[in-house]
């Protein structure tokens, strides 16, 4: 059913550009040209729904204070476009085949969120039963991008399409997830590519490794920002502007590593590739950023934002840790959060401050602010994990008891 008013436009463009970017990146990883020519075809749809948002923003306005603040969802609107923008020209490495140096596919395979597809078997778990009855966030950790059926393509599928045997599914999330998820499609084992020890490192290998952390930094800018909109959250705000100018700073020391190798014996083709992500990924953080200036700079955000961002097909809480909670005092690796409950986490608050894509060895305190993003279904287990008991509160609203 097509959106009927901006709320849900702004939804479904929000989770849209960030699926392109999921298949952008996943068409990079696999080397996919069907699936980076997707990512075009998404852009026609995003389009498409941008030119309708910013034509309905302007019947909406009848007066000057309702102008300034519809200017704020223009603003998002066309963040929203442009982040859909950088993932084809992510996608166009693939379909232009400019290449990308092998080390960075094996250093993406190492991230704590990884692309994988797998092939369902005939009389496999997955095969011909809806795939929101397997709740794979919450029982493997990883989420369903798309589905290639023969030649056709099914993005963003939803809890009521029903898995074929054939169908090749494109997911993302833990690694920690592959092996059960393989298992349940009814796939051989799967065994992933050696990584090199290099003898020394090279301007290349530092090249590599720092679009890995501009890929990762982007994507957290972006999540920060929509969590700002949501929560009208200046500390959020500022973290997001920290990043992006971390994004520019290691997207010149990139330029000057990819020039040192091309001097190297080096193929050139790939150094072209890299370059190109590195731009893609430098104006994600300037997307993130105009986003958050609204938070700096706007007292009068318009309720739409905050209810369309925050009405996507995966939430985005923020909680507190509880004294005695299970998880005081254990490192999130232990924790198996992306595996379940099924969410990822963006960033933890700690006096006043944000620790953002935290690392597994990161101890959980007590008073620390967690902000994730997940299945809704999820959220129940992880709040008891951080000492809570969901119930519902005043208008339906739900509220955090102790557990004890």
């Amino acid at each position: 059913m097509e959106p009927r008013n901006l709320r849900e436009m702004l939804a479904e463009a929000k989770d849209m550009s960030e699926l392109m970017v999921d298949l952008a990146y996943a068409a990079l990883f696999f080397d996919d040209a069907d699936m980076a020519d997707e990512v075009d075809g998404l852009e026609l749809q995003i389009s498409e729904l941008v030119h309708r948002m910013r034509a309905l923003s302007i019947i909406a306005v009848r007066n000057p204070r309702e102008a300034e603040a519809m200017s704020a969802v223009l603003q998002v609107i066309s963040a929203v476009e442009s982040i859909g923008n950088d993932a084809v020209d992510i996608a166009r490495i693939v379909t232009r085949r400019l290449g990308i140096p092998r080390q960075l596919v094996l250093d993406l395979m190492a991230a704590e969120e990884v692309s994988h597809r797998v092939e369902v078997a005939e009389g496999s778990h997955f095969a011909n039963r809806p795939l929101g009855s397997f709740e794979l966030p919450v029982v493997t950790g990883m989420r369903v991008l798309a589905v290639r059926r023969d030649r056709r393509w099914l993005v963003d599928p939803g809890g009521d399409d029903i898995i074929n045997p054939g169908d090749v599914l494109f997911l993302r999330g833990s690694p920690d997830g592959i092996p059960r998820l393989r298992e349940l499609a009814g796939a051989p084992a799967y065994t992933p590519p050696a990584v090199e020890e290099a003898a020394a490192l090279t301007d290349l290998d530092r090249a590599v490794d720092t679009i890995v952390e501009m890929k990762n930094l982007s994507e957290v800018a972006v999540g920060l920002a929509y969590s700002s909109l949501v929560y009208r959250d200046r500390s959020l705000a500022a973290e997001v502007r920290h990043l992006e100018d971390r994004l520019d700073e290691m997207k010149i020391r990139l330029e000057l590593w990819v020039l040192r190798a091309a001097s190297d014996d080096v193929d050139p083709k790939p150094l072209r590739g890299l370059l190109h992500l590195a731009d893609a990924a430098e104006d994600l953080g300037d997307q993130a950023q105009q986003m958050v200036w609204l938070i700096e700079k706007s007292s009068d955000l318009h309720p739409v934002l905050h209810v369309a961002l925050g009405d996507t097909d995966d939430i985005v809480v923020r909680m507190p840790v509880g004294a005695g909670a299970p998880a005081v005092g254990r490192a999130l690796g232990d924790l198996d959060l992306p595996i379940e409950p099924g969410f990822n986490v963006l960033a933890i608050e700690r006096d006043g401050r944000y620790l953002y894509r935290p690392r597994r060895h990161v101890e959980l305190r007590v008073d620390d602010a967690v902000l994730a993003s997940g299945p809704e279904e999820g959220r129940g287990p992880l709040a008891e994990l951080l000492g809570w008991r969901l119930v519902e509160g005043d208008e339906d609203d739900l509220v955090l008891e102790p557990l004890t």
